[in-house]
């Protein structure tokens, strides 16, 4: 049976320094989006062992003490079209955004508690599901300062005879969730809301669920 080692620490602050100090970054492995607007994202299992393991060598544990969930329901009858047969079907989109609680320990018997945010959107049962594991992720990932992917400084090349693009606009919580309400009702494209729109990384991340 593999053993883990400790390396003992005096207290908290040492603790934290020491994670800190031994988790150099985490990669980004995670697909996410399509086409111009794709990007690589941070995978929740890989934050979780290589913090995780860290934080158990240096005598920390993290639990929630608190959560506060903020749900809001979208329901909408679309029009399907199965082997030649029109049929209603009642939709849903399902919208939770969480302020959350921890509490750091130390095996000193030291701790303090750590604020978290998150949001998930789903059509059934999951969108808090992914509003936690969002927020617990980006927590330790900011508590512990841990860099993400490497930074990509290549590229250098810069011409004043090429005309900017044009900003795109951004979308609002709202305004996203009626998007993502066309498209499952089928009167709208992920693709024209890629093209037409500016989404931050997390609206890339619910838009690449949808199948």
């Amino acid at each position: 049976m593999e053993t883990k080692e400790v390396n003992e620490t005096k207290n908290l602050v040492e603790a934290i320094n020491q994670v800190m100090a031994e988790v150099k970054g985490v990669e980004k492995s995670l697909n996410v989006g399509a086409g111009q607007n794709s990007y690589k994202g941070v995978a929740d299992q890989d934050v979780k062992k290589v913090v995780g393991e860290a934080m158990q060598r240096a005598g920390l544990a993290i639990i929630p003490i608190n959560i506060e969930p903020v749900l809001k329901i979208d329901r909408w009858e679309a029009v399907e079209n199965w082997n030649g047969k029109e049929s209603i079907k009642q939709k849903q989109q399902v919208f939770t955004e969480v302020k959350t609680t921890y509490k750091l320990m130390h095996t000193s018997g030291q701790s303090i508690d750590v604020m978290g945010y998150g949001h998930g959107i789903d059509s059934q049962d999951k969108s808090a599901g992914k509003a936690l594991t969002y927020a617990l992720k980006y927590v330790l990932l900011y508590l512990f300062l841990v860099p993400t992917g490497k930074i990509d400084d290549a590229d250098k090349e810069h011409s004043n005879d090429i005309e900017p693009p044009k900003a795109k606009q951004a979308l609002t919580n709202d305004q996203f969730i009626k998007g993502l309400a066309a498209i499952n009702a089928g009167t709208y494209k992920k693709a024209e809301m890629i093209k037409e729109f500016s989404l931050n990384n997390d609206q890339l991340e619910e838009l690449e669920k949808i199948n």
